[in-house]
């Protein structure tokens, strides 16, 4: 059987799966197998019957998810800078056939520490360029996974403060990623799809270059992953399944990779 790595984040109330500008994410019980007191001073009882249920407060942002374009593109009528098509993709009408392909893992994790504070070290074209020529090309519909090792500050409290926080605050470096003309590039190559285990695509600076260079060419973005250190450069069959919000700007899923057979 082939092995099935979970890229997905957990989420959790004490860990930074929110950004600290969005709605922070709330989970508690509702329908309880008997009648509890909460610290919170909400009654838990099933009146409902015997079993377990919950309520949650999330922000489509929260943890592992992906962006459509009408994240970062406005509607074409709009009259707004970067409106075009796009924008009238929503998370419901994203085609799910660009998150799930083969996976080719760029390790761009030397670059983890190397951003000032409150920016985002980048990858050029020139440096995709020169990884291809010691890994090869991309083909067409292949995914792009770049393994940042930005999860690692994905820690509960104080310590995960670099994940969000610090870099949102500019008191501590930003995630590594892609320059939009790394997108472009990659949009020519025939990538559909570009995944990261950072906390964006965009720079912890400035978000919108790299998300319009893609996202207005109908790009899927999918964000914050873990354990991509486990995938090989080439092999891996990469899987994201959505949420389906009506009119949402992306959504929260499970992100898999299926490994190669050894």
């Amino acid at each position: 059987m082939r092995k099935i790595v979970d890229l997905t984040l957990l989420l959790s109330e004490d860990l930074p799966c929110a950004w600290p500008a969005h709605m922070p994410f709330k989970r508690t019980n509702w329908n309880w197998f008997k009648r509890v007191d909460s610290e919170a001073g909400c009654v838990l009882r099933n009146k409902y019957g015997a079993y377990h249920t919950g309520w949650m407060v999330i922000d489509e942002h929260t943890g592992t998810h992906f962006d459509a374009p009408s994240h970062y593109v406005p509607l074409p009528d709009s009259g707004l800078p970067h409106a075009c098509e796009s924008g009238r993709i929503t998370g419901d009408k994203v085609d799910i056939s660009k998150m799930l392909g083969a996976a080719v893992m760029v390790d761009i994790s030397h670059l983890r520490d190397k951003g000032g504070m409150g920016t985002s070290p980048l990858f050029t074209k020139a440096d995709m360029i020169a990884w291809e020529k010691e890994n090869g090309g991309f083909s067409p519909g292949e995914i792009v996974v770049l393994y940042t090792g930005w999860a690692d500050f994905y820690k509960p409290g104080a310590e995960g403060e670099q994940y969000f926080l610090k870099p949102y605050q500019k008191t501590g470096g930003g995630w590594p990623t892609l320059d939009a003309e790394c997108v472009e590039y990659l949009y020519e190559c025939g990538i559909k799809c570009i995944a990261t285990d950072g906390a964006s695509v965009g720079a912890a600076e400035n978000g919108i270059p790299s998300h319009i260079a893609g996202l207005a060419h109908e790009m899927a973005y999918i964000e914050s992953l873990c354990n991509v250190d486990q995938l090989p450069t080439r092999g891996a069959t990469f899987i994201f399944l959505p949420l389906k919000i009506e009119g949402s700007s992306g959504g929260p899923g499970r992100a898999i990779a299926v490994l190669p057979e050894e």
